[in-house]
């Protein structure tokens, strides 16, 4: 049975397009408000507005190193902390695909402490990018942000090739440890396909198609 309000509570509400306004952060910021989302992620050059703009109403997110990932972990490190003195809530970061896929798993685990080191108590969403890695792959990374102390190991960025998938949330959530929560986020598409991959063990949602399910069915008694 689809839960509409716990839906909307687990959803990161998102919009990262590399064109977006305030006027378009101001609506989903709104809209996280009226439908109480669990957060709204937004780009980074928007964090210090968005939080004088909604308070303590609603938790801001933001993402590190995105979509690519490549930066160098001081880089990460100082937009962390820049994100962090602006008033986000929740930092998720992209992890450097190319070292893990050459097998620098201890560097990528470093980089993550750094990161998580960075962000003090608030929460911390890893992005391994599940659609560009191998099953053992992602089975590392599971082990790696476990080691690392992050809070959060999430699937994608939207921004690649694919998205979540149910079989990968299923792996992830089998793989970290007890403490490490699991984000699906890239193509999810309405309230089912969301209640899917809460069922299946994701905790939370990067989406922005949620909440304009919610408003859709609005006129039909929600």
């Amino acid at each position: 049975m689809i839960d509409v309000k716990n839906i909307l509570s687990k959803c990161d509400h998102t919009l990262l397009g590399q064109a977006a306004t305030w006027a378009q952060i101001k609506k989903i910021c709104d809209e996280g408000m009226q439908y109480k989302t669990a957060s709204v992620c937004i780009p980074p050059s928007y964090v210090k507005q968005a939080k004088e703009y909604v308070g303590e109403k609603l938790a801001i997110c933001t993402v590190i190193g995105f979509p690519n990932g490549y930066n160098t972990t001081a880089v990460k490190v100082f937009e962390t902390k820049d994100a962090i003195a602006n008033g986000a809530d929740e930092i998720d970061m992209v992890i450097n695909i190319g070292k893990l896929r050459q097998g620098l798993d201890d560097e990528v685990c470093e980089e993550i402490r750094a990161i998580k080191a960075a962000c003090g108590d608030k929460i911390l969403k890893v992005i391994i990018e599940t659609c560009l890695l191998s099953e053992d792959e992602k089975v590392r990374m599971c082990k790696i942000v476990t080691n690392a102390g992050a809070d959060y190991i999430k699937t994608s960025t939207g921004f690649s090739t694919a998205g979540a998938t149910l079989e990968d949330v299923k792996l992830m959530r089998a793989n970290v440890g007890e403490k490490v929560l699991v984000k699906a986020a890239g193509g999810i598409s309405g309230l089912e396909d969301a209640q899917n991959f809460l069922d299946n063990g994701a905790s939370r949602l990067g989406t922005s198609r949620v909440v304009k399910a919610v408003q859709g069915i609005e006129g039909k008694g929600y």
